[in-house]
């Protein structure tokens, strides 16, 4: 199947297969759907449940899942929330959950002012980064 000029909205396996390459055939259909489709659209749940796999499932550093988001990132047919994602990449070089810093941003951007959450590290994590939070 070709995807030349097709704009595709990814699912999290997509993503996965292409990354980890578990599965050769997925993997290959899978890469030539992301470098051959004329817009690749990647919304954030998607790229939260992407690292959530990675870390846990395939047991990837932080340092790993970062350098897999920025080369999707850097790929010109990509389209994701880039401000979001880069927030999520702050935090999870913070050593935090990039869930948590995608979280942050987007509910800033829907006119949340203040963070709050029960995980002490998440609230600490985004406090250094100058965010108002508010434990619970």
């Amino acid at each position: 199947m070709g995807w030349p000029g097709m704009k595709l909205v990814v699912d999290t396996n997509v993503l996965v297969r292409a990354v980890v390459c578990d599965d050769p055939a997925q993997a290959r259909v899978a890469a030539r759907a992301l470098t051959d489709a004329e817009l690749i659209a990647v919304a954030l749940p998607c790229l939260c449940e992407f690292v959530w796999v990675l870390r846990k499932v395939y047991a990837f550093q932080s340092a790993e899942v970062a350098a897999a988001i920025r080369a999707l990132l850097a790929a010109a047919n990509v389209e994701v929330n880039r401000p979001a994602v880069e927030a999520g990449l702050s935090v999870l070089a913070a050593g935090g959950d990039f869930a948590d810093g995608v979280i942050a941003y987007e509910g800033n951007w829907l006119g949340g002012e203040t963070f709050v959450s029960f995980d002490k590290k998440a609230v600490a994590l985004l406090a250094a980064q100058g965010q108002s939070v508010r434990l619970l």
